[in-house]
């Protein structure tokens, strides 16, 4: 008998057991992969770690204009794949270690639900069973495969199978202009490849500001990323995608196409209808506090369907486990920032100017070019990155901020404890911000509302 079942060891699921079993909760987690999840294994981390190569082959043959001269730079996948291996290896030692220290019991397999009897749930584990008085569900999410003709050719992958690559491919495309997808085409355009971008939507980034967005672009535009906007694919040839845009069927070669339309909730497989779960528009129905419509079950990260991002995950974990142990915790959903890792980043946090007015705010929203910054002119070369904020115009509260540029994944933190905290321009008037530093942008921009 355990005082909580961890299903999931994702970023939500590994940490809640952590969280748990450091309160003294009895926690047992299973996971029918590698610890980490999706983030760990096959996202964030890898892919993070194959920019930062990217980035710094990219910078090292332009860095002339800086005054220094690289002479006979090159490009080693097969090391860069051998570093981005050992990074996972040696986090998910880590994160096994973290939990054997917090007595978190950890059992390797595909857990299936049998039901509940009484106050208890049965969670069986291959030829084992485990009873417990909590469960708590973290499946995480899967990528989506579009129904396309030609999606089983072997030259097709997701964002797992193309973290695994043995060559740069001359040709890539990508379908759809997502964070994932925006990502790998900057990776694989710096490493080397002709790269081609086809999405839906007349912008990229999904829900960046329109500003934002249009700005990503076209740093992304200079580097050689052609994009077709309001753009469907239609099929997949032989090594080639085809699609309409403008009324006409078009045509770009692809030694290897990548999927990138987004993920799923996971919330089949594993005998959640046992237990008359509520799932909702293919996700785990939740409240602010993770709980779901029956008692004793909690659900946390992507299966959520919420906000599916790590560190979304993280804090609803730790949300989920605060309330099992009665403490009153909800998750700020507002003030979660986002990032997307091109060459220039895209950070957020809140809601964008159209997003307030559509809730009945009398907003506004003030910008400047990053370039008012000094530390990012002596750091850039005719990179045209921007920051923008909107503010409540009655209240003068900070409801979001929006940047493009160089260390915007270092920067959004502030800005979302800025908007948790429901400061006012004058309470950020009041804060001290190292000079130079590009983060002095976010409070720059602020004070440009009148």
């Amino acid at each position: 008998m355990h005082d909580l079942i961890v299903i999931g060891g994702g970023p939500a699921g590994y940490y809640a057991a952590e969280k748990a079993g450091k309160a003294g909760l009895s926690t047992l987690l299973v996971e029918k992969g590698h610890v980490g999840g999706v983030c760990l294994n096959e996202g964030c981390v890898p892919s993070k770690t194959m920019l930062y190569s990217s980035g710094l082959f990219a910078a090292a043959a332009s860095s002339a204009k800086f005054g220094v001269t690289a002479a006979g730079v090159s490009f080693d996948l097969a090391t860069v794949m051998a570093r981005k291996q050992k990074i996972v290896e040696t986090l998910r030692s880590g994160i096994a270690f973290t939990l054997k220290k917090c007595g978190v019991e950890t059992c390797a397999g595909s857990a299936v639900i049998k039901g509940k009897a009484g106050d208890v749930f049965r969670v069986a584990v291959t030829e084992k069973e485990f009873e417990a008085k909590r469960l708590l569900v973290c499946t995480g999410s899967e990528a989506l495969r579009p129904n396309l003709p030609g999606m089983d050719r072997e030259f097709v992958m997701t964002s797992r199978e193309i973290l695994s690559v043995a060559s740069i491919p001359p040709a890539l495309a990508i379908i759809g202009a997502g964070a994932i997808g925006l990502e790998f085409a900057t990776f694989f355009v710096e490493a080397g490849s002709r790269v081609t971008v086809i999405e839906m939507l007349p912008q990229i980034g999904g829900q960046l500001d329109k500003d934002i967005g249009l700005a990503l672009k076209r740093e992304m535009e200079k580097k050689g990323i052609t994009f077709y906007l309001q753009s469907k694919v239609t099929a997949i040839g032989d090594h080639s995608v085809a699609f309409e845009t403008e009324g006409k069927t078009q045509m770009v070669p692809a030694d290897v196409v990548l999927l990138s339309v987004g993920r799923k909730p996971v919330v089949a497989g594993f005998g959640l209808e046992t237990l008359g779960v509520a799932v909702e528009k293919g996700a785990i129905k939740t409240d602010g506090s993770g709980r779901t419509n029956l008692e004793g079950v909690w659900a946390a990260g992507d299966v959520n369907g919420v906000s599916m991002l790590a560190h979304t995950a993280y804090r609803e974990a730790q949300v989920c486990v605060e309330d099992m142990l009665g403490k009153n915790s909800s998750v700020n959903y507002g003030a979660i920032p986002s990032v997307i890792y091109t060459h220039p980043e895209a950070a957020a946090v809140g809601l964008t100017k159209e997003e307030a007015l559509a809730k009945g705010i009398d907003a506004a929203e003030v910008k400047l070019p990053n370039t008012f910054s000094g530390r990012y002119l002596a750091e850039t070369d005719g990179e045209r990155g921007m920051t923008k904020a909107v503010i409540d115009a009655k209240s003068r509260k900070l409801l979001g901020v929006h940047m493009v540029g160089d260390h915007c994944s270092e920067m959004i933190f502030g800005a979302a404890v800025m908007i948790d905290q429901e400061m006012t321009v004058e309470d950020i008037s009041g804060l001290v911000v190292p000079h130079p530093t590009v983060s002095e942008m976010i409070k720059d921009t602020i004070l440009q509302f009148k």
